[in-house]
């Protein structure tokens, strides 16, 4: 339940961006597609953060191992990874 109250809030909080921005919701597709960039490139500071914090090291090749899959999702040309759940298809278009 608590997801979906933060989820509300989040949104409520896009709302007001827009309404600030005068963009109109539905918003115009490339708007949407560049919020969305923004969206999974934010999530990954999070983890970066965590590693800061922690004193890891943190480098170019390390945050993109870490973010690639998370951010582009399986690209077709790639094997499945060890840590990809079960019943998971690599290309469900045949």
């Amino acid at each position: 339940m608590q997801v979906y109250a933060v989820s509300l809030a989040i949104g409520v909080l896009v709302g007001i961006i827009y309404g600030l921005l005068k963009v109109r919701s539905p918003a115009p597709p490339i708007v949407v597609l560049i919020g969305l960039a923004g969206i999974l490139l934010g999530e990954q500071v999070v983890p970066l953060g965590k590693r800061v914090i922690a004193g890891e090291p943190v480098n170019l090749a390390t945050v993109a191992e870490q973010s690639r899959d998370h951010i582009f999702g399986q690209l077709p040309h790639r094997k499945a990874t060890p840590h990809a759940p079960s019943g998971h298809i690599d290309n469900p278009v045949q």
